[in-house]
């Protein structure tokens, strides 16, 4: 009987403490929410979508649509009874979310609405002219997160909507969000004789801008080379309410909703406008694990590297030696040695910084390094991703991380001042 009332007491005494942290924890939670961010979404909503009021309306989102009971922007408009959604187009991964990397849905009538969804995945503006005529679109709605990476395809999504609006004559609203990475510009300028479908016009590789600023940029400088001169008949952005550029995702007490299959936290986010270039070699970039864009590695890869990596004191991270087995992509179901990357101080991460260290490193260590099979010529996707061939070809040549990125800092130091006419929000934007 004693031994039941010591091993209660126990219990209770080691129950106490996590109470407390739960109680903290909600606390910190209430507090976050309170003093957090409004996202366009919110404003909007809490304005009763009169904005929309009167109009045929396609909007263009994903799950990240939500609002702050975690509803979809879609579902609530169609049962409010106060906007006539007449169509929606899913982007990459779909309007559900439903499709991995390089997939959508298709077309299809959405079960829950019963309103008609377009893939809008790599569609031109041709093609969303011609759906916007057909479902009798007047005012385009954009919602969805970005991440503030030039190479994630859905700020070209909304180019290429915007280049329709234009052509069809239609309003173009974007209900802004913050960008997860904050206000920070970082690397390489894309070139001319460089652009792809995760690169559509000139802008650097972590522009540090929200979708709402973006469409500004879009409309006054590339929009008119695109059309004769011709910009938006109207655009408007319904702004975030209490976000700073200075303030990363978690700072903000909003919902993180996955944007994409592989990008399933705020940290991934931070990591991946720089670790993303692990596509273009043949180390997985922890796609088929649960630390997507933080797990890098290959069955080549030993202790070496993350010894090497935390000998150079990268501002913001650190690495631990890990192995880790991915069930889908590059080396899918084969062992691989590598890293996972630790965010240590989220302010100063600087993601292609730390990649660029982290290829050099790798290159200099591992014969078996090399750029991932299929592309033609060798290492054509490396060019795609940073903007040009300087990267690929200074690599090559035995530059150092520090000399490669060098190399671009009057670029990035172009872009913040070019970029400054179009911000929409204060703060620290170094």
């Amino acid at each position: 009987m004693k031994r039941r009332s010591l091993l209660a007491g126990a219990g209770a005494l080691a129950a106490a403490p996590l109470l407390e942290t739960q109680a903290a924890q909600a606390a910190q939670a209430q507090d976050a929410k309170q003093k957090g961010v409004l996202t366009g979404a919110q404003v909007l909503a809490k304005d009763d979508w009169k904005a929309l009021a009167g109009q045929k309306v396609g909007v263009i989102s994903n799950p990240t649509g939500i609002l702050d009971d975690l509803s979809h922007i879609v579902d609530t408009m169609h049962a409010s009874g106060k906007v006539n959604v007449v169509a929606v187009f899913g982007p990459e991964h779909g309007f559900r979310g439903t499709a991995q990397a390089g997939g959508s849905e298709g077309d299809h009538i959405d079960p829950r609405t019963g309103i008609m969804v377009y893939d809008a995945y790599g569609a031109a503006a041709d093609k969303l002219a011609t759906l916007y005529t057909k479902s009798g679109v007047e005012t385009v709605v954009f919602d969805i997160q970005d991440v503030g990476a030039r190479f994630y395809t859905y700020i070209w999504t909304m180019y290429e909507a915007m280049l329709a609006a234009v052509r069809t004559g239609a309003r173009f609203v974007v209900l802004d969000r913050p960008n997860p990475t904050g206000g920070y510009a970082r690397g390489p300028m894309l070139k001319p004789g460089y652009t792809s479908g995760v690169g559509k016009r000139e802008i650097i590789q972590q522009h540090g801008m929200t979708v709402g600023e973006l469409a500004r940029l879009f409309n006054a400088e590339y929009l008119p080379l695109d059309t004769n001169g011709a910009r938006l008949k109207e655009l408007q952005v319904i702004e975030a309410k209490g976000w700073r550029r200075d303030q990363l995702y978690a700072d903000t007490g909003l919902t993180w909703v996955m944007p994409s299959p592989n990008m399933p936290t705020p940290d991934t986010a931070l990591l991946y406008p720089g670790l993303c270039l692990f596509e273009a070699t043949n180390m997985s970039e922890g796609r088929g694990t649960t630390r997507p864009f933080e797990l890098i590695g290959a069955p080549y890869v030993d202790y070496k590297w993350a010894e090497a990596l935390h000998a150079k004191n990268i501002p913001g991270v650190d690495f631990r030696e890990a192995y880790f087995t991915p069930s889908i992509s590059k080396n899918a179901n084969v062992l691989c040695g590598g890293v996972q990357v630790q965010i240590t101080d989220p302010h100063r991460v600087e993601a292609i910084l730390a990649a660029t260290h982290m290829i050099v490193e790798a290159k200099k260590l591992y014969p078996g390094f090399a750029w991932r099979t299929g592309d033609n010529p060798p290492g054509r996707w490396i060019d795609l991703l940073t903007g040009s061939d300087r990267f690929r070809t200074m690599l090559d040549g035995g530059a150092t991380a520090e000399e490669i990125v060098a190399a671009w800092q009057s670029e990035t130091d172009a872009w913040t001042a070019r970029r400054a006419k179009y911000l929409l929000y204060k703060g620290d934007h170094r």
